[in-house]
């Protein structure tokens, strides 16, 4: 790749600036796409985008950008695009900097602003090359997520049209299963999850496939599937049901008859049972009764202090002495019957009693 330093003023990067949501970010006389496929929807908070402007005001050097020049002559943001965002928006008046907008300043301190140089580096190279870059150059701001990354790697009109569901702040995604979902929106978590739940895990080779499809309204109907089924068998929101992994769930058991006047008694139950830790595995335990995703309360080092001593060490399944080290706690009539993790519920065994009783 070869890379050249530019200086460049402000008043020319944000000459004809547009933000087209949608249809993408455009400055530099309409020569600079500010939102390539590989960039992220991240936006910088107030206090990085002050600190954009205030560097500016003062004077002080800006971290260099890098731009790659395409092919017919236009350019592309590598690296720097919310620092040109948030230069662009204040030039324009979408925000003030110290109570003032740029408008408010005087003739001089507008020119100060306008005069600024930007230090640039135009890279010129194979769209590969400028996405390793992209990455390379990245590490020092934030974080790629992987499913940034993909969206670099299979760009294209199915990826253009799937964001417009699952990676704009107010999305239909978020409008219709926000509650549901967990992750940041425009770091494409939904998208993400979104494609986890169709693809049942294999996330590259579905976005392979349809990389170059028109649309991508067969994932947003797999997706409304999914959280409409969840919302007709758990009726009854709870804070715990963000962030469970509902595709799933629907994948195993949307074609079962279930009774959600059933699943909401037994939910209720079981969120009311301070020997459940996790409330938010009770929504797959009351569809496969696995209590592993309950994560329940276990015996605490008084009440195995207590019983042992009450048993004198005895296990009272062989009768054999053994020190409270070489013996576990257990249920004597198990939680799923109605026990509680109470000492007077428990019973204190050797290791390998114990192991058979578990086995049977």
């Amino acid at each position: 790749m070869e890379i050249k330093l530019h200086q460049i003023k402000v008043r020319d990067l944000v000459k004809d600036y547009k933000d087209n949501a949608e249809d993408g970010v455009r400055a530099y006389g309409g020569q600079l796409d500010v939102r390539p496929p590989y960039q992220r929807e991240f936006v910088y908070k107030e206090k990085q985008r002050d600190a954009v402007i205030e560097t500016l005001t003062q004077g002080f050097p800006l971290n260099v950008m890098y731009w790659a020049v395409r092919e017919d002559g236009t350019y592309e943001i590598i690296d720097g695009q919310q620092r040109t965002i948030s230069i662009c928006q204040y030039i324009n008046g979408d925000f003030a900097f110290m109570f003032r907008y740029f408008h408010n300043l005087a003739d001089d301190e507008r020119e100060q602003i306008l005069n600024y140089e930007l230090q640039v580096y135009f890279c010129e190279g194979t769209d590969s090359e400028k996405l390793k870059w992209f990455k390379t150059i990245n590490i020092a701001g934030e974080e790629l997520t992987d499913q940034e990354l993909r969206n670099a790697v299979y760009a294209g009109s199915w990826v253009s049209d799937a964001k417009r569901y699952f990676s704009k702040s107010g999305c239909a995604a978020y409008g219709l299963g926000g509650k549901y979902m967990s992750g940041e929106v425009n770091r494409q978590a939904y998208l993400e999850t979104a494609i986890r739940w169709v693809s049942e895990g294999n996330i590259e080779a579905y976005m392979a496939k349809h990389q170059h499809d028109a649309t991508a309204v067969a994932l947003w109907n797999h997706f409304s599937n999914v959280i409409n089924w969840t919302k007709a068998t758990f009726y009854k929101y709870r804070k715990e049901m963000k962030g469970v992994d509902w595709g799933t769930l629907y994948k195993n058991y949307k074609d079962k008859e279930l009774d959600p006047t059933a699943l909401e008694l037994e939910i209720t139950k079981l969120m009311a049972d301070s020997d459940v830790q996790r409330k938010k595995g009770i929504f797959e335990y009351v569809l496969d009764g696995d209590e592993r995703h309950l994560d329940l309360r276990a015996f605490d080092g008084n009440m195995r202090r207590e019983v042992y001593e009450r048993q004198k060490g005895v296990c009272p399944v062989c009768g054999n002495h053994f020190e409270i080290e070489e013996m576990e706690a257990d249920h004597i009539t198990p939680w799923c019957h109605g026990g509680r993790t109470v000492a007077d519920n428990c019973q204190m065994l050797c290791r390998e009693c114990n192991r058979r009783k578990s086995g049977k």
